[in-house]
């Protein structure tokens, strides 16, 4: 199944456990050894292969045992500046977002205006 957008959140979790669980056979992993070899509880592996919700520092530790940990570059790629914001921040870095900006255009509000 590809995973995709109009996909439920269990529908997701639910593919993406069955794909751990394949990875973790291919490497010839029991559930105990990889929970070792992660840090983690037996248990706590079985809750990630049925679908349940993790932490991710746990999904990490499982991802790296299953040698998968370089998949999560291009699940979030590092972002870089556009040449634009270079132009307009004149190298400065970006701290904060801005959010949506109001319209200067409009006349602001009055008392006796709301009719």
């Amino acid at each position: 199944m590809k995973i995709e957008g109009l996909l439920t959140d269990e529908a997701i979790l639910a593919e993406l456990a069955g794909r751990l669980v394949q990875r973790r056979l291919e490497l010839q992993l029991t559930q105990e050894m990889l929970a070792e070899q992660a840090g983690v509880s037996k248990r706590t592996v079985e809750r990630v292969e049925a679908g349940a919700t993790t932490q991710m520092s746990t999904m990490i530790r499982i991802l790296r045992v299953l040698d998968l940990l370089d998949r999560l570059e291009s699940l979030v790629p590092e972002a870089g500046p556009r040449p634009m914001d270079l132009l307009k921040l004149k190298g400065k870095e970006r701290k904060r977002a801005s959010g949506k900006r109001k319209s200067t255009d409009e006349m602001p509000w009055k008392w006796g205006d709301e009719a």
